[in-house]
């Protein structure tokens, strides 16, 4: 009887097949928290006007900031031509111009970090072939997600470089804000989906139901007025709470044409729409944390109730204290962990079967 001569050594070179949906997990949570940093920098670069101090968009060229003071003096030049120094900055030293553009250049140097945070490692685990099935396109939506988020960023920019701008289009910022919410839920998701499937190989991924759509549907408004609040400095207009200058309902600070200047281009009005929008959200977001206590994700539904009490809190303070720098760049922070913990929630809520007839299966 001849002995089976034993197996080949593995080759180094071999190409691994098995997927690891676990190491994907923790990448995709590492990109999240760097998307977290991201609109957090973001946030502090519109509050200290530091958005239009680099006036040029090179991806490549542009990770290298001046280097001499002749550089400097270029840059400089640069920004005193737009319409913003005159109105915000004029008379500031070279030194001041440093300060906003550190802002600037270290929002976009994240950016270009967090793009190969995500484009590297996802070639490398789709050349080892260790993306599990299903999940190879949805990872590729996330990256291109990420790279319009990018564009958006540069027509926010390019907004407030027109002739006659002083600053940003609220549109725009409010969409470059939103779309890199909408990418950080994404990947909390899709890195929650991916530690199930670690855990049972026949686990599918979560759905979406109607009541983490809805309560999604009614934060995306309150997130979107926030981001309204910021491009036109909304905060501003009152340091009071609950009332607004001695009275529930302000009124209108500006003549609009049509209804929806009112809604989205008047500071007062969107001021008063997002302090008490918060409140129907916080409605919305309680009946879903009851959602996912019950189905048995009791964290994440702490989670949540931590997350938005805290945002409540700190909303009202930046109001009374006049919209400090370091105030209001927390309440952004805590205003993106509350859509990781909203994302956690509605995952959980997700992987609940919905019908008996589902639970006999």
């Amino acid at each position: 009887m001849v002995a089976a001569s034993p197996a080949p050594p593995a080759f180094a070179g071999s190409v691994p097949t098995a997927p690891k949906p676990r190491a994907i997990a923790r990448w995709l949570l590492i990109v999240a928290s760097l998307v977290v940093a991201m609109v957090v920098v973001g946030g502090i670069t519109r509050l200290t006007e530091s958005g239009l101090s680099i006036t040029v968009w090179d991806p490549i060229t542009g990770a290298i900031p001046p280097l001499t003071h002749a550089q400097w003096q270029t840059e400089f030049a640069h920004y005193r031509q737009i319409d913003q120094y005159a109105a915000v900055h004029a008379g500031m030293t070279l030194d001041q111009f440093k300060y906003i553009f550190f802002w600037e250049y270290s929002h976009r140097l994240l950016g270009r970090l967090i793009g190969m945070a995500f484009a590297l490692p996802l070639l490398w685990f789709a050349i080892r072939k260790e993306i599990p099935s299903g999940y190879t396109w949805r990872l590729v939506a996330l990256l291109a997600l990420g790279g319009l988020q990018g564009a958006f960023g540069w027509l926010m920019v390019r907004s407030g470089l027109q002739p006659g701008m002083t600053e940003v289009a609220p549109g725009w910022l409010a969409t470059h804000l939103l779309t890199a919410l909408f990418t950080l839920a994404g990947l909390v998701w899709t890195a929650l989906d991916l530690l199930a499937l670690a855990r049972d190989p026949a686990s599918r991924p979560a759905r979406l139901k109607p009541i983490a759509a809805i309560t999604g549907a009614v934060l995306f408004v309150q997130l979107l007025y926030g981001a309204l609040m910021a491009g036109l400095r909304a905060g501003h207009v009152t340091d009071q709470w609950p009332l607004m200058n001695g009275t529930i309902f302000p009124g209108s600070t500006r003549d609009h044409a049509a209804l929806t200047g009112y809604l989205f281009n008047d500071p007062a009005v969107v001021h008063f729409i997002h302090r008490w929008w918060a409140w129907v959200a916080v409605g919305f977001l309680i009946v879903l944390a009851r959602k996912v206590k019950a189905s048995g994700v009791r964290p994440a539904s702490i989670a949540i109730h931590i997350a938005f009490g805290t945002q409540i809190l700190l909303g009202i303070a930046v109001v009374w204290t006049g919209v400090p720098i370091w105030l209001a760049a927390l309440h952004q922070l805590v205003g993106a962990l509350l859509v990781v913990a909203t994302a956690w929630g509605a995952h959980a809520v997700g992987r609940q079967p919905t019908l008996l007839a589902e639970e006999a299966q």
